[in-house]
């Protein structure tokens, strides 16, 4: 509880700092725009701009992207984590690939997918899927060798450990891996915006940056702060539902 109330007083207090940097300082709208403007400006988006539906294309493609990134990410962690042939072929290859920036790669995924919603699912998908594979194997490759030797002494073989043991064990540790990467996902939205979108949040910003409107850059930043926040939250209710007796002391 305390954390919470922490929590929410630094926010009133990086508000009020706003309200008095922008009320009594020498900082210009064009530099920091007043809270109040920032707030017109978002009830002029959402009632004359359309807005909603910029919000709901970028939900989609983040969805779409990260989703696509676990759809194939998890399978191929598990069996990094418990082949060793198969980690041998894809983990220097993934590890090579994660620093290369997506934006770096924009003009190539433009080439192979045009400029539709499968080439800004694709850079989604890039950011996402290669640290999320690596991390799902570290869950997997964690998992307790108690667990697993007393398995096979009681006679389970390679599949049943794997499903039975291996996988139960990690499940929790996917969701918090699921959880920091779909967080991740959402600081590429922007990237995956920024050429060729006629619609979105990164569009909105980047279309309000050209006519200096940086009331309505604000709106379109914090939106995505919220949506981020408002899914991590999601994940975490998700985590306690299912994994609840891990906090509770159960096995």
């Amino acid at each position: 509880m305390k954390n919470k109330v922490i929590g929410c007083v630094t926010f009133i207090g990086l508000i009020v700092i706003w309200i008095l940097a922008t009320t009594f300082g020498t900082i210009k709208p064009i530099f920091l725009p007043k809270p109040m403007d920032v707030i017109e400006a978002c009830v002029k988006m959402f009632l004359k701009e359309n807005y909603i539906h910029d919000i709901a294309v970028s939900v989609q493609r983040v969805f779409g992207g990260f989703f696509a990134a676990a759809l194939f990410g998890i399978p191929l962690g598990l069996l990094m984590s418990v082949s060793e042939k198969v980690c041998a072929v894809f983990k220097p290859l993934i590890s090579f690939i994660r620093y290369m920036p997506a934006s770096a790669f924009i003009p190539m995924f433009i080439i192979w997918f045009g400029l539709g919603e499968t080439e800004k699912m694709a850079v989604i998908f890039y950011g996402s899927f290669f640290y999320l594979t690596l991390m799902i194997m570290d869950v997997a490759k964690n998992v307790d060798e108690t667990l697993i030797e007393v398995s096979y002494t009681l006679g389970a073989r390679k599949r049943q450990v794997f499903l039975k043991v291996i996988l139960r064990a990690s499940l929790p540790g996917i969701m918090d891996a699921l959880r920091t990467t779909f967080g991740a996902a959402w600081t590429y939205l922007i990237v995956a915006e920024i050429v060729g979108a006629s619609s979105g949040l990164g569009y909105a910003i980047q279309s309000a940056s050209r006519f200096l409107k940086t009331e309505k850059m604000f709106v379109g930043i914090i939106t995505i702060g919220i949506l981020g926040l408002i899914s991590d939250k999601l994940f975490a209710l998700i985590y306690k539902k299912s994994f609840g007796y891990l906090n509770k002391g159960g096995v």
